[in-house]
């Protein structure tokens, strides 16, 4: 009768699902918003503070009774983010967060340190981008020194949620490969590359030990209390949110392609070796459950289509109507949607491109259109880099915010021309963490259960949301991806400086 929970704490909410394993239910989903702090200059942070605050409030908004029964629990978290910790665990600074551009600097100066760019994907089987937690280091040291020299423990933000709750600093493989410094090969830290990000610093004295996938620790008696749920609760590794929407999605084993459409977009893969490009056009993860990951993010996905909404007064649920009335290609406008900058095409100092205005297309509905299209054919241009390499796919398993639209989820079919499946659990990252949850309490109670069937046994489609490509809109579409990239092609340059 025991229960299992998913702590997703995300750039705009922090969700909690509750799971029955045993009912194949979900018997809560909750979430409470965040707040994001922007500068000017591409700096994107929160307050840690706050995540903890929207835990809280998310456990409170669920049934005493349901909280009574879970066993174990685990976190997503967005990935790459800074966390300063002293040596009492207090917080130094505010969390810079994965869309965080303000360190573009550091990276070049990072790689330029150990070779340049192929020196760095020799070393950890990625280049160091914007983002990536190894460049806000010698940006703190820079810009807020006296953290830096206090600093003793770098977290991430989902090793953070974890020593709130257990008071243990640990790590894990998945999220790890997201710093920077982690060679995905060999699973372990690249000493040149800690080096190169500070030469006066041991870096890996301040880097926590990295947990196995199906560990788990005794939840701290206080957090315990303050959440409602048993002393005995054990909270197993959980990983990066993008890990474990790989396990949401049953993306966990090999031929498996799964999209999310949230703040960022990405496509992933699961793959049983390392999948390592030395062009740097895909992201060389390790997965959270002992794989790799082969991830493509986009850094402008629904915060595209929200801020052409509010642009326009309506809300963004609204938009599907605004997108059935008008045609593929948006009348020829085309956007390039980089409001964050960008990762994929790699433009960390890219801005957003409206271009092909006409009489007929200046209107709030084509202008929709052409965000949503914009963010889906950023993914495109990924999506061709995994075929480039020889990977193919038979579906989409889709999830994200961005995966509730109808429209969105007919556009992806007809742009990317495969079938697309939602699963039936809509929030992927955090019912992928209650998952991850019930693997680990399983094998600790002797069940040899891989996470691929777990993955099977409980991640299912939801068939009134599956669809197919239109081969009516498919050429419509090729057509306006063609001048996407024509249009990126030509404001590359530019916004390289």
């Amino acid at each position: 009768m025991s229960l299992v929970a998913g702590i997703d704490a995300g750039t705009q909410s922090v969700k909690v699902v509750v799971y029955d394993a045993a009912r194949r239910e979900v018997v809560a989903t909750v979430s409470s918003p965040l707040a994001l702090i922007s500068d000017d200059d591409g700096g994107r942070e929160q307050h840690p503070a706050d995540w903890v605050a929207a835990v809280r409030t998310c456990f409170d908004r669920i049934d005493p009774a349901a909280r009574a029964r879970i066993a174990a629990l685990a976190v997503s978290g967005q990935q790459h983010g800074f966390v300063p910790v002293d040596a009492d665990g207090n917080v130094l600074a505010p969390a810079k967060l994965w869309c965080d551009t303000s360190t573009t600097a550091e990276c070049a100066r990072i790689m330029d340190a150990v070779g340049g760019t192929a020196r760095a994907i020799a070393l950890a089987g990625n280049p160091v981008l914007a983002g990536y937690t190894a460049s806000k280091l010698p940006w703190t040291k820079t810009h807020r020194p006296d953290a830096y020299a206090r600093l003793a423990t770098i977290l991430l933000p989902h090793d953070y949620l974890n020593f709130v709750l257990t008071g243990q600093r640990f790590c894990e493989h998945g999220d790890a490969s997201g710093t920077g410094w982690l060679d995905v090969r060999t699973r372990s830290w690249s000493a040149d590359l800690l080096h190169a990000t500070d030469p006066d610093r041991d870096l890996g004295a301040c880097l926590p030990p990295i947990a196995s996938p199906d560990a788990l620790f005794d939840i701290a008696p206080a957090m315990a209390g303050q959440l409602g749920v048993p002393a005995t609760v054990k909270v197993a590794v959980g990983g990066g949110d993008n890990m474990m929407a790989a396990v949401g999605t049953g993306c966990v084993e090999a031929g498996r392609l799964a999209m999310s459409l949230g703040t960022s977009g990405t496509l992933f893969a699961y793959s049983d070796t390392p999948v390592i490009d030395a062009e740097a056009r895909w992201a060389a993860f390790c997965s959270s459950t002992g794989g790799w990951l082969p991830l493509i993010c986009t850094m402008n996905c629904t915060v595209a289509t929200e801020q052409v909404a509010r642009l326009f007064g309506f809300e963004a649920r609204e938009g599907d109507a605004l997108v059935r009335a008008t045609p593929p290609g948006a009348g020829g406008l085309v956007m390039l949607p980089f409001l964050n900058g960008e990762r994929t095409p790699d433009l960390p100092l890219g801005k957003g491109v409206l271009a092909g205005l006409d009489t007929t297309n200046t209107t709030p509905a084509h202008v929709y259109r052409a965000a949503m299209e914009g963010a889906t054919y950023s993914l495109k241009y990924g999506f061709d880099a995994f075929v480039h390499a020889g990977m193919r796919f038979e579906r989409i398993v889709l999830t994200g915010g961005g995966g509730n639209s109808a429209a969105w989820r007919q556009m992806v079919a007809d742009v990317f021309g495969l079938p697309v499946d939602v699963p039936a659990q809509a929030e992927g990252a955090a019912f992928g963490a209650a998952l991850q949850a019930l693997w680990a309490l399983r094998r600790a109670g002797g069940d040899a259960a891989s996470i691929a069937e777990i993955a099977r046994e409980h991640v299912t489609a939801d068939p009134a949301l599956s669809v197919t490509p239109d081969p009516a809109r498919t050429p419509a579409y090729a057509a306006a991806y063609r001048r996407f990239l024509q249009h990126l092609d030509a404001v590359t340059p530019l916004q390289r400086g």
